[in-house]
């Protein structure tokens, strides 16, 4: 199943669309602010590289930890 993420300028409109919605039979779900981040930061992590590996010693360079 596919879905549609619409963001709203105001309310109202929001609201109508809602209603449209409904009234056709469909789901609808609100998202906060932070529910669309961490959506979005989900898909990046999916898409990651994971074939390559690092050593500790270098994560721990980078974080300024040795």
């Amino acid at each position: 199943m596919d879905a549609l993420i619409i963001k709203s300028k105001n309310r109202s409109d929001l609201k109508l669309i809602k209603e449209l919605v409904k009234k056709m039979g469909l789901e609808s779900k609100s998202l906060s602010d932070e529910e669309i981040e961490d959506l979005g930061l989900t898909i990046l992590m999916k898409q990651a590289d994971r074939s390559k590996t690092v050593s500790r010693e270098t994560v721990m360079r980078k974080l300024g930890g040795e």
